[in-house]
């Protein structure tokens, strides 16, 4: 249908309380899995790139394959930088022609976020493709902290992000328990920012049930990393059992596994949407 950028699908999944699904990818089986899942779901979705990707060339050359996949699919694909570090990483986004971008601050004190992530928002404006931000800090092996309502409500007012990411008790990664979301805090937020799509980070392993409360709180766009590329690793792995040492095409042993992906992505943006 066509590749759009997150602002033409998260305000009305927000004002439909419903989120749009995230998929990080790494290769053209990953990505191709992403898409028939939307196409399956009749639903759009986002493909998104880990920031690592673009240290190298490998994003850049993964962008010529993702447009395409986006302009045949029969529904509309976002392309997004997630968690870019630097200034770098969102230049080398946009010139490769990815239509949104994260600048991460989140580590960085409240001031720095805002400045350097006001400078993002102007290389994709430019652009015309979207931006995504984070106040607080979802955790990946650090500590979390949590987003406060009025930082928040400072932070969106002075960069004028698209989509704001927030810290309500989630993590990347597996968790070793089961985490606490605050549901509440969640509201509180989107009250404060009314029309403003929210994001959740660490969807991976997270209660669906708590999903869905921060669905209908204002959280627009739900990112899955490590389940979905953890299904792909799990699909691989069966498929190589499976040959006992024989030899297939590349080709066609990697056919099971994009089924196997396209099923999971497909079960998750079917309850993302509230299908």
């Amino acid at each position: 249908m066509a590749l759009v950028t997150m602002n033409e699908l998260l305000p009305a999944a927000r004002r439909n309380k419903r989120a749009v699904g995230a998929f990080n990818i790494a290769n053209y089986e990953t990505a191709l899995a992403v898409m028939k899942a939307a196409e399956a779901e009749k639903s759009p979705v986002i493909i998104q790139l880990y920031m690592r990707l673009f240290d190298s060339e490998k994003a850049s050359d993964l962008a010529g394959m993702l447009i395409r996949l986006a302009n045949r699919s029969n529904q509309p694909i976002a392309l997004h930088l997630d968690h870019g570090a630097t200034l770098r990483h969102v230049i080398v986004a946009l010139r490769a022609g990815y239509t949104s971008v994260m600048l991460d601050g989140s580590r960085l004190p409240f001031d720095e976020n805002v400045k350097i992530t006001k400078l993002a928002v102007e290389l994709a404006q430019a652009a015309k493709a979207s931006t995504e931000a984070e106040i607080g800090h979802v955790a990946q092996g650090d500590e979390t902290a949590l987003t406060q309502v009025d930082e928040a409500a400072a932070f969106a007012e002075a960069t004028r992000v698209d989509a704001l990411a927030v810290s309500i008790g989630t993590a990347h990664g597996y968790y070793k328990s089961t985490p606490k979301l605050d549901i509440a805090r969640c509201q509180e937020i989107a009250n404060a920012l009314p029309g403003l799509p929210l994001v959740l980070h660490g969807g991976s392993g997270t209660p669906l049930a708590d999903v869905r409360k921060a669905i209908e709180a204002g959280i627009s766009k739900v990112n899955i990393a490590t389940e979905y590329m953890d299904t792909y690793l799990k699909s691989t792995r069966k498929q190589l059992n499976g040959l006992d040492g024989k030899f297939v095409p590349v080709d066609k042993f990697y056919d099971p596994v994009v089924d196997d992906c396209a099923a999971h992505a497909a079960r998750l943006i079917r309850f993302f949407a509230g299908k």
